[in-house]
C-alpha cells in the first residue's frame, strides 16, 4: 500500500510541476512586456534599436508625455566610418521638436551601466518622473534596473514593438523564441547576480 501512495504522490507532483511549467511557458512573452507610459518630466529612449524606439519617444513627446526627450547613444559606436553620436545629432537637428531633444552619450554596455549614464545626463535636471522607452521585451528588466540603480525618482515604461524581433506568442517564430529565451536569461541574471553587486 505504501509504495502505491508514494508512486501516486510522485505522479501528482510531476503533474503539478508540468502544469506550472506550461503555464509559465504560455505567458513567458507577456511577462516580459510592461507597456504603461505615465506623464513624466523627461522621456528617455534607451540605446539599442534605432528605428522604433526613437520614433515612439518622439511620438510620446508630441503627445505631451514629457517636456524633454533624451536619446541614449553609444559614445564609441560607429556605423561604417561615422559615429552614432554624429548620426543621432543630425537626426535630432532635423526634427520639428529639436529644441526639446538631446543626445546622452552612453559608455555602459549593460542596462545597469546605462542607468548610470542616464543619471549623469539628468543630474542637473529637476526630473522626478522619467518615462523609459525601449523594446517591448526589454521593458520589465529596464524598469527593474532603473528603479534599483537610480533612487528617489519614479519610472514608467513605454514599449516599442517590432514584429520582426519579438512577439508575446514567442513559439510562433524562431526569432521570437530566441529573443524570449535570451531576455529571460538576462532578466534572471539581473535578479540573481547584477542587482546584488
Amino acid at each position: 500500500m505504501e509504495p502505491r501512495i508514494g508512486r501516486t504522490l510522485r505522479w501528482v507532483i510531476a503533474a503539478i510541476v508540468l502544469a506550472a511549467f506550461l503555464l509559465f511557458a504560455a505567458n513567458a512573452g507577456k511577462m516580459l512586456v510592461v507597456d504603461s507610459p505615465e506623464q513624466s518630466d523627461v522621456i528617455v529612449v534607451l540605446a539599442g534599436e534605432t528605428k522604433w524606439r526613437p520614433a515612439l519617444g518622439i511620438d510620446l513627446l508630441r503627445r505631451g508625455y514629457g517636456r524633454r526627450l533624451i536619446i541614449d547613444v553609444p559614445a564609441g559606436a560607429k556605423v561604417y566610418n561615422r559615429s552614432e553620436v554624429d548620426l543621432a545629432t543630425e537626426y535630432v537637428r532635423a526634427l520639428p521638436q529639436a529644441e526639446s531633444v538631446e543626445i546622452c552619450p552612453t559608455v555602459g554596455l549593460s542596462t545597469r551601466d546605462e542607468s548610470h549614464d542616464v543619471e549623469r545626463c539628468i543630474e542637473h535636471d529637476n526630473a522626478n518622473r522619467i518615462l523609459l522607452v525601449t523594446s517591448d521585451f526589454h521593458t520589465r528588466r529596464s524598469l527593474s534596473t532603473f528603479r534599483h540603480e537610480i533612487r528617489g525618482r519614479i519610472f514608467s515604461a513605454a514599449a516599442a514593438y517590432d514584429d520582426s524581433e519579438f512577439g508575446t506568442h514567442w513559439w510562433v517564430h524562431r526569432q521570437w523564441a530566441k529573443r524570449c529565451v535570451e531576455e529571460w536569461t538576462h532578466l534572471c541574471w539581473w535578479y540573481c547576480v547584477d542587482r546584488w553587486r
